[in-house]
């Protein structure tokens, strides 16, 4: 870093993204990603509108708005949408969390969190997950701070019922409470029916896993129009301007598609429980995921060193660091046939080690 970096960023440890490969012949199962491009509709609608590139996006995505507005079955005025649910969750950091009101969510989530809270220079607090890596519910009632919650968790893939957020709700009436719902097309429950119920509840969703939408960078916040105006506040105070129009008309067209994307998401949660049958018959233990990813461990190999044997195969999967997660590995679900070839290279190199 630079002489001239602020001081009080010094401390700063900054999100890590997975990944690229190297070349095209890898397999890429380390970001998440949706492993079924987009429709054809998709990306024309986005070469139709780079013609009106030389114009701003229309600041308040009122089209985009109204498209989420019918597929989510929510008033317009109950959206926000971003670059990406990064932005979301940015802004409600920057929005709902102060020197007196911290930062409250899980050890074991999302990666993103903590550099949400480091970067705005807010206090923040992380409670344990259970040693089988769930939530208890119960130490997130009456938390004295804006509560942050993945469901499903990530890294874990772990999900709690709609009936459990509820309770979270009921006992923290008096602080914002964020569930980030990235995942929850892959089989949880969505807490999305619950918003109407609560003012403190802010549901974000993204474009990226089930709706292959990842290189636009879309989301999307849902809320009751005071939690929304707050948010707006923040964003029209950085980038009124925040999504672009070929993010906008891809959105717009996704959504008028949105059957090819559910049967998608049907696709890959058939081919996770191929995967997760074939990784239990190698020995592997795992983690009960309703997301597009695994979160695998064996017991004979470490965590580090089969990220690394796989990698030199030209597999890419996820390995992260922390203490309570060393030993596990976070695999995303890619086709069928990017699955078999995985099997196939994790049976070879346990075979290696016996």
């Amino acid at each position: 870093m630079s002489r001239f970096f602020s001081e009080k960023y010094i401390d700063l440890e900054p999100y890590v993204p997975g990944e690229l490969p190297k070349n095209k012949r890898e397999i890429k199962l380390n970001t998440n990603e949706n492993p079924y491009p987009p429709l054809q509709e998709v990306t024309d609608a986005v070469a139709e509108e780079s013609r009106k590139l030389n114009l701003y996006s229309d600041p308040d995505s009122l089209e985009l708005r109204r498209a989420l507005a019918d597929n989510l079955e929510v008033p317009e005025d109950h959206l926000i949408v971003t670059n990406g649910s990064d932005e979301i969750l940015n802004f409600a950091f920057m929005a709902f969390c102060d020197d007196h009101i911290p930062a409250v969510f899980p050890d074991v989530t999302y990666g993103f969190y903590p550099v949400f809270a480091q970067i705005n220079q807010l206090p923040y607090r992380e409670i344990p997950l259970k040693d089988d890596l769930t939530i208890d519910i119960n130490k997130f009632f009456q938390v004295a701070g804006t509560l942050f919650i993945a469901n499903p968790n990530a890294p874990t893939g772990i999900a709690l019922k709609k009936s459990e957020i509820e309770q979270i709700l009921q006992n923290n009436t008096y602080n914002v409470v964020v569930v980030d719902e990235a995942y929850v097309d892959f089989g949880a429950e969505s807490c999305l029916p619950l918003v109407e119920a609560y003012d403190n509840l802010l549901v974000t969703r993204t474009f990226s896993k089930s709706r292959s939408l990842a290189g636009a960078r879309l989301g999307v916040g849902i809320a009751q129009p005071e939690l929304i105006a707050d948010l707006n506040a923040v964003r029209n105070s950085t980038n009124p301007y925040n999504v672009n129009r070929l993010t906008a008309a891809a959105g717009i067209a996704c959504l008028k598609h949105d059957d090819y994307n559910m049967e998608n998401c049907r696709k890959i949660i058939e081919t996770r429980s191929w995967s997760e049958r074939a990784l239990k018959d190698l020995g592997f233990e795992m983690t009960t995921s309703r997301t597009n990813f695994l979160f695998a461990r064996h017991p004979d190999i470490s965590g580090d060193e089969l990220y690394k044997r796989l990698k030199d195969r030209g597999i890419l999967i996820r390995h992260f660091k922390g203490q309570r997660i060393c030993d596990y590995n976070r695999i995303t679900i890619g086709t069928p046939e990017q699955m078999e070839k995985l099997v196939e290279a994790i049976k070879e190199i346990l075979e290696e080690k016996a």
